[in-house]
């Protein structure tokens, strides 16, 4: 039982910083006034990828998250530390 608990608690915190990590994708386009099909261009995906991964419809794989972070020229390590450090303030 306790294994359970912890795992939901752990799902529970990688949920939000993935919740985060699409939020701060979303923020830098939007900083560096690009479109949604521009970042899908530069970084070879569709825009409903883009549109999706925004809005928190879809979990993406680490190669689409690459792409995203290359695209808006942003370290992907940074970002996920970044996310987590917001998730654990805001506990």
């Amino acid at each position: 039982m306790m294994l359970l608990t912890f795992k939901g608690v752990k799902n529970k915190t990688r949920d939000a910083i993935c919740s985060e990590v699409a939020k701060l994708f979303k923020e830098e386009r939007l900083r560096q006034k690009l479109s949604m099909n521009r970042v899908a261009e530069r970084a070879g995906l569709s825009y409903q990828m883009i549109s999706y991964v925004e809005r928190e419809m879809r979990n993406p794989t680490l190669e689409t998250m690459l792409r995203i972070t290359s695209a808006l020229n942003l370290n992907l390590g940074e970002l996920i530390t970044h996310a987590e450090r917001i998730t654990a303030s805001s506990k």
